[in-house]
């Protein structure tokens, strides 16, 4: 089973999202939104997008003291 999307509604009236894996860990959590609409766009992009995405690791190098 694939991982899923997590749609909600906060206590203020916003939309939010997370990405939850097969074993229940929240990997991601999106920004709220004012529209359902507005956060079904958000997991649309994030389904276009993330499918080819490289890692761009800006942490620096490690050093070994």
């Amino acid at each position: 089973m694939p991982g899923k999307f997590v749609l909600t509604k906060t206590e203020s009236g916003a939309y939010r999202f997370s990405l939850v894996s097969t074993t229940g860990q929240v990997i991601a959590t999106s920004e709220n939104y004012s529209t359902k609409g507005a956060a079904q766009n958000g997991i649309d992009s994030v389904r276009d997008h993330a499918t080819d995405a490289v890692v761009d690791d800006q942490t620096g190098r490690d050093l070994l003291l």
